[in-house]
Formats: C-alpha cells, structure tokens, sequence
C-alpha cells in the first residue's frame, strides 16, 4: 500500500506544470495610466500658501465644494530667479455621480477659468470621457473628448481634441502580468505627428513600466511595494534628442492616521506631501516643495472638510 501512494508535489513540480491560459488574459489598465502607481509617490499635490476645501454632500448622488486658495503665482520672467505675485481666488464647483455609469464634475473660479469633466458609460464596454477648460485669455481654452472601449484582454481608446487633435491608444495582455501596448498622434494645428511605444509588467509585489516615443521622450518607472502601507518608487525620464535627463526617487507610506508621501530628483528638487486626519470628515495637509537649483522654496498648508 505505501509503494501505491503518489508522492507529494512540490513548489518546483508546481512551476512546471502551470500553463498560461492565452484565452483566459485579465484586461489591462488604459494606456494613459500605466505609471498610476509611480506617479501617486513622484507627483504629489504640492501647493504653495494656504488651502481650504469644504464639501457639502446633499445627498447619494449630488455634492457641492467650496475651495480657497491664497498664495503666490510664478509669473514668466526672463531671469534665473523666480519672480511671484500674491493672488487669491475662491472656486465653486458641483459634482454628479450616478454609480457607476454617469460622473458630471464642474469647477469655476474667480479668475474667469471653467473646467468640466463628463464620464458616461455608453454600454459595458465603451465608456465616453470628456473635459473641457475655458478661460479668459485668448487661445488658451482647450476640450477633448475620449472613446475608451475595454474588452476581455485588452483596451483601446480614441482621442479627438480641439487644435485638430487626433489620437488612438491599444493595450494588450500577453501573459497574465505582461502588457504591451502603444500609440499614434497627430495635431493639425502645429503640423506635428507621434508614434510610441509601451511596457508593464505587474505582480503583488513591484510594477515596471517603459515606454518610449517618436518625440525623443523615454520614460522607465519602478514600483517596490514593500508592505500593504509602504510603497518605494523611482523614475528615470530622457529626451535622446535633447539629451535632458531627469531621475526621481519617491515613497508612499500610509500610518493609522496620515498618509506621507514625497520625492527627491536629480535636480535638486525635493518635495513631501502630508495628509492627517484629525476627525471624521477633517483632514490637515501640509506641502513642502525645495528647488535648491533655482532658490524656489513652496510651503502651504490647508484643511479639508467633509468626506
């Protein structure tokens, strides 16, 4: 009887005998967020001056927003330093979301700016997105209008902006954590057309992202995540025609209470963004940004109210 027992599999048999199923692919992230993960950690919402949000929700599917911001604004300047003027300005907005196919976000300010956003389910599988902003100044309003369609292993997107703006983006999954994908452009406005290329790869425990283009830009991205709160990122952005490299180092911890995250790049640039919750529906925020390159230095703090 103990010759007749099968012997117990182990890890290595385990490794041997998985199989990719070709047709059973999960469906990527849209190619417009393959770095979503690097740029929570290098891209904080850093501000300058002081910030108060309050969000007034009137019931499941309507909210109101009041927001305040003073603080100073960098002007063009043809001198190395950086030359700032004291503004303020309140913005109104409204938000409509009808979970989860329709989303209506608005935003107008004191200094003559609009911006709207529009996201609409058409069917299961194709989703419209449009956003639009509109100012006082002349030649700097701009919309675009997305048409995402998301099938079973892959996405696809088309893009139509104004400045006769023409765009189409495709992702597919190859394995079960590696996608590949890319995209064309073209803007009529400035004669100008684009073709690039892009890389993921994912699993539980880190993400790496490439992605190259015609216009000399080339952008690598790497996410460690260290535990469920901890989460290390760098980044390493090149033009290889203009031969400008950038490099950046980021983290995003999240403790009980606050969440921290922040950067450092080649530049001598370094910022940290925190967000504390003192109450239910109360948050403190503090900014940080230091360009010891340029003698800029930003720091802000605001509150925000409600959920």
């Amino acid at each position: 009887m103990a010759t007749m027992v099968p012997p117990i599999p182990t890890a290595e048999d385990k490794k041997v005998e998985e199989k990719v199923d070709y047709f059973n692919l999960p469906c990527p992230i849209p190619f417009e967020e393959l770095h979503r993960e690097a740029m929570m950690s290098l891209k904080p919402d850093v501000f300058e001056g002081m910030r108060f949000d309050f969000t007034k929700i009137l019931n499941q599917k309507f909210s109101l927003n009041h927001s305040v911001m003073m603080g100073p604004t960098e002007i063009p300047s043809q001198s190395a330093e950086t030359i700032k003027i004291p503004t303020a300005n309140y913005e109104f907005g409204a938000t409509f979301i009808d979970h989860p196919r329709l989303l209506l976000w608005g935003r107008i300010t004191t200094d003559g700016r609009l911006n709207a956003r529009v996201k609409c389910d058409l069917s299961d599988n194709l989703t419209l997105k449009a956003n639009a902003q509109l100012t006082s100044e002349p030649h700097m309003s701009h919309g675009m209008v997305n048409f995402d369609y998301k099938g079973k292993d892959y996405r696809s997107q088309f893009q139509l902006g104004n400045g006769a703006l023409l765009g189409a983006s495709y992702i597919q999954s190859v394995t079960r954590h590696l996608s590949l994908g890319g995209e064309v452009f073209w803007a009529g406005q400035h004669r100008k057309s684009g073709i690039g290329y892009a890389g993921r790869y994912n699993t539980d425990k880190w993400v790496a992202t490439g992605q190259v283009a015609s216009t000399g830009m080339v952008l690598l991205s790497y996410v460690q995540k260290v535990s469920e709160k901890v989460s290390l990122a760098s980044e390493v952005m090149c033009n290889y025609l203009s031969r400008d490299v950038t490099a950046s180092f980021g983290y995003d911890y999240i403790l009980r209470q606050c969440r921290l995250r922040g950067k450092i790049d080649s530049n001598g640039c370094v910022s940290a963004f925190l967000e504390e919750r003192l109450n239910m529906g109360l948050n403190f925020i503090l900014s940080a940004e230091l360009d010891h390159r340029k003698k800029d230095y930003k720091f802000g703090f605001g509150l925000t109210v409600g959920e």
